[in-house]
């Protein structure tokens, strides 16, 4: 496997909320690059280009981060790490881009998709979604952008555990593996359908 997505950025000179702010007003993003050495390198992003990574590699995808120092291009494999938004306006502040060793394994939270409709649902229960990410361990080429949960087989009282997800080869969850990702459940008393028709009708 390649890293077929690379992300041109530039080796940024100021520091601190001035020149943060003087380069966002530009249509740049700052950031700081992580190299896997653990040194740190402030960089700044095109912030349409790296809206458009975003949303290709997420935080589980491996890209390479090509850094122009003064002409100088060298490139590395990273992944987003952390990223700073706006509080209402839909654009990023800050992003921190870690740098991985692609022999060496990584630790990262991918999302769940569950997807299907539980038998348990069918009679009545309630599907109960108990994390909405699993945190696992893979070198960073092998790690997938999403885990795929089907509940369509639970029943009610029935549950998926973190060791019943289908993970791809050379992939491992860190949580312990008896961990509920999903259950279903009989609703409450005060959740049954038929005593809210009831509460409904008298309304």
């Amino acid at each position: 496997m390649e890293i077929d997505k690379t992300l041109q950025v530039s080796k940024r000179q100021g520091k601190g909320k001035g020149p943060s702010g003087r380069l966002r007003s530009e249509g740049y993003v700052p950031g700081v690059y992580y190299t896997a050495k653990g040194e740190n390198i402030p960089v700044q992003a095109p912030m349409l280009p790296l809206e458009k990574m975003y949303e290709a590699v997420g935080h589980t995808t491996v890209f390479n981060l090509e850094i122009d120092d003064s002409g100088n291009k060298t490139s590395y494999p990273v992944l987003i790490w952390k990223v700073q938004a706006h509080p209402y306006k839909k654009r990023f502040l800050h992003v921190d881009y870690y740098g991985v060793d692609l022999e060496k394994e990584v630790k990262v939270s991918v999302p769940l998709e569950f997807v299907g409709t539980p038998k348990g649902v069918k009679m009545g229960g309630l599907l109960e979604k108990y994390r909405e990410s699993v945190l696992l361990s893979s070198k960073p080429l092998d790690m997938p952008q999403k885990v795929v949960v089907d509940v369509a087989n639970l029943d009610i009282n029935m549950s998926i555990n973190v060791e019943d997800l289908q993970l791809p080869a050379n992939v491992s969850a860190v949580f312990d593996q008896s961990f509920a990702v999903a259950s279903v459940v009989l609703p409450s008393k005060e959740e049954t359908p038929a005593e809210g028709a009831e509460a409904a009708a008298k309304a």
